[in-house]
């Protein structure tokens, strides 16, 4: 049977961006990528294991 994943986006403070994704990897979630947000931020998406 095929994984089904769940997905976040989460926008990225720049003083934070290892802090704030260490605690999303801490709660199981992978990071997928990220990039340039529509008001010039950063924008990181990741997924985890649906029931995870």
């Amino acid at each position: 049977m095929a994984t089904t994943w769940e997905y976040a986006t989460v926008p990225l403070i720049i003083h934070a961006t290892k802090a704030i994704l260490d605690q999303w990897g801490a709660d199981g979630w992978e990071l997928v990528q990220v990039i340039q947000g529509p008001d010039a931020g950063l924008v990181a998406y990741l997924k985890r294991p649906k029931g995870a």
